[in-house]
């Protein structure tokens, strides 16, 4: 006889090592009463999420409304995947604003570049997406799926 699949919570340690693991995201994000979606390349490191996005409608709404939920997933059957969530506040440091603005671009650059190491230079492949982004992480869940053995 077949078990039914084990739906857990995973802990912090678990979903820490997902988001190391894995490099393509989802983030969410309001408007009124709207509900936005998007994949976003990501790293992740020391409770942050880091990545690059371009000037358009999403950094025009976040501007305004920072608030953001994160997903990643990793899926490899049915009732065999795990899935983190994170809540935060995302920000866009400006590279020509304040010293700790500056820094903290800097930053997302060198953490962005362990991903694609051309990022933000002549060779960028995607030199478009000019803004770095910063969520830090202020809530985080993880959940995972098993499937049961057999008696």
């Amino acid at each position: 006889m077949t078990k039914p699949p084990d739906f857990h919570v995973i802990d912090r340690s678990e979903c820490e090592a997902l988001l190391t693991a894995q490099h393509v995201g989802r983030l969410a994000f309001t408007f009124r009463d709207r509900v936005d979606i998007e994949p976003i390349h990501y790293v992740y490191a020391n409770g942050h999420i880091y990545g690059r996005t371009q000037y358009g409608t999403k950094v025009n709404v976040l501007a305004h409304h920072p608030w953001i939920a994160f997903e990643v997933d990793e899926i490899t059957a049915l009732f065999e995947w795990r899935s983190v969530v994170v809540h935060g506040r995302i920000e866009f440091p400006d590279p020509d604003g304040p010293p700790e603005d500056v820094e903290r671009f800097g930053q997302a650059v060198e953490m962005f570049r362990t991903l694609v190491p051309t990022a933000f230079d002549a060779n960028d492949p995607t030199p478009a997406r000019e803004l770095a982004f910063v969520i830090a992480v202020q809530e985080m869940t993880g959940r995972a799926a098993t499937i049961g053995g057999t008696d």
